[in-house]
């Protein structure tokens, strides 16, 4: 099978990519091995909410240039502003003309603070719309009553320590902060135990309207319209926020809503979301499948090069998949896309070059819990500055990497992993393009001087 164009990986990075081949014309395909981190995220998109040294950042885009010349290996400073804020912003209309919008504060494009299933605040960029955006000054807040909503018998959120830990942060001094339990109806009509559900599970007896008026009618009994109900969410997964529109409809409540022990609710809107743009869109969907090995041969034009010809699958072993570009979006450590051994770290499809640290003692702080991040979330595949990666020295110029197995930033202490899997693979499609129309233009200039 040929393409124009072949993404290994199916996450927010893989996806990215694969829709956007699609809008520039690309016979394309996505090879997916099943369920992606999107599944354990918040649904928010973040930016950048903290330099590599921790300093906290309220509008990415007002620091950018002092950023990318303080820290120029991280992935951003290779993609530079212009094409960053175009892709999230791309990202952004995108997802919300599919029926899944994503705001951001209405001053400037700042962060803003979303209050977690911990019951802390993390600063993030874009969240989907029931998602009460916090200011970062948050004295500056309005809310005078928070109610935490505890499901009976959903073992996935704990609205105590939601609680406990809310009244801890010294801004809220003076809200009054509680939670309440209220019980799902059709809990009663299971085979299975209701404490094993989850809420994807729940999410199911929420698509039919009597449980959400029933939910509904609750929901009223321990809260106002003036309060802030915090949800577990457990409503409103597919391709829309069909169910919680019709719960704010019958309530008028304020919802804010947090993602539970996984499978997280918010993320899964956000894949399937994209699963079914990419469909739609023509593409080829291989789920449930995983790339082994490829088939790497010198550049016939440059000696100190190498090109992808073909890559094999395990469900596809006697049949390679061939392309004039590829698209690495592997995943990070969570996914398998890197591997770490005692000794090393690997990329484990193609052994690609690493960034990684000669040591592996200093791949990690001791202290989990330490105020510094652990050292390993910065390592990844060792790319040039058009994001291509090395083997053994050489580059591999027809294969672009994208997302979290790059190396030189991280995702987590900074808040910057969707930003990163979004902008660098929105470039990677760029640099595609760029490629492919160079190759093209050899090509014609060859075939006239013969």
């Amino acid at each position: 099978m040929k393409f124009d164009s072949i993404i290994i990986g199916g996450g927010i990075a893989g996806y990215t990519a694969g829709l956007r081949c699609l809008e520039a014309g690309l016979k394309t395909a996505i090879i997916s091995n099943g369920q992606s981190a999107l599944h354990f995220s918040s649904g928010s998109i973040d930016l950048l909410s903290h330099t590599p040294t921790g300093k906290a950042i309220r509008n990415p885009a007002a620091i950018f240039n002092k950023f990318t010349h303080e820290f120029p290996t991280h992935p951003y400073s290779k993609v530079g502003k212009e094409t960053v804020f175009e892709s999230v912003q791309w990202y952004k209309h995108l997802l919300t003309n599919a029926g899944i919008p994503l705001l951001q504060q209405d001053n400037g494009g700042d962060n803003h603070l979303r209050i977690t299933p911990l019951g802390t605040l993390k600063s993030t960029w874009l969240s989907q719309p029931y998602v009460q955006q916090l200011p970062l000054r948050l004295s500056e807040h309005d809310i005078k009553r928070i109610v935490v909503v505890q499901i009976d018998d959903f073992r996935d959120f704990n609205a105590k320590m939601v609680t406990d830990n809310l009244v801890q942060i010294p801004e809220f001094e003076g809200v009054e902060i509680t939670h309440a339990n209220v019980a799902i109806a059709g809990f009663s009509g299971l085979k299975r135990n209701a404490c094993e559900l989850r809420s994807i599970d729940i999410a199911r007896i929420l698509t039919n309207d009597s449980e959400i008026k029933a939910l509904a009618d609750k929901l009223l009994t321990v809260a106002t319209i003036n309060d802030v109900v915090i949800l577990p969410a457990i409503t409103g997964n597919g391709l829309g926020l069909e169910t919680l529109n019709k719960l704010h409809a019958l309530t008028n409540l304020t919802f804010h809503e947090v993602p539970t022990m996984p499978p997280s609710m918010l993320g899964i809107r956000l894949e399937e979301t994209m699963i079914d743009l990419f469909i739609k869109g023509g593409g080829m969907l291989l789920k449930g499948d995983q790339v082994t090995r490829g088939d790497i041969v010198k550049d016939s034009s440059n000696n100190n090069e190498l090109s992808l010809k073909r890559i094999y699958t395990r469900n596809l072993e006697s049949m390679p998949l061939s392309a004039e570009h590829f698209i690495f979006a592997s995943g990070s450590f969570f996914n398998k896309g890197l591997i770490g051994h005692h000794d090393k770290l690997q990329e484990p499809v193609f052994d690609l070059d690493m960034n990684s640290f000669k040591q592996r003692s200093t791949w990690f702080n001791p202290e989990f819990f330490s105020a510094d991040s652990q050292p390993f979330l910065s390592l990844g595949i060792k790319t040039n500055h058009t994001f291509n990666p090395m083997l053994k020295g050489k580059t591999l110029n027809n294969l672009f990497c994208a997302g979290s197995n790059l190396g030189g930033y991280d995702p987590v202490a900074e808040g910057s992993g969707s930003g990163v899997a979004i902008s660098t693979a929105y470039h990677a499609v760029n640099l595609l393009l760029q490629h492919s129309h160079n190759s093209h233009s050899q090509n014609i200039t060859s075939d006239s001087l013969a």
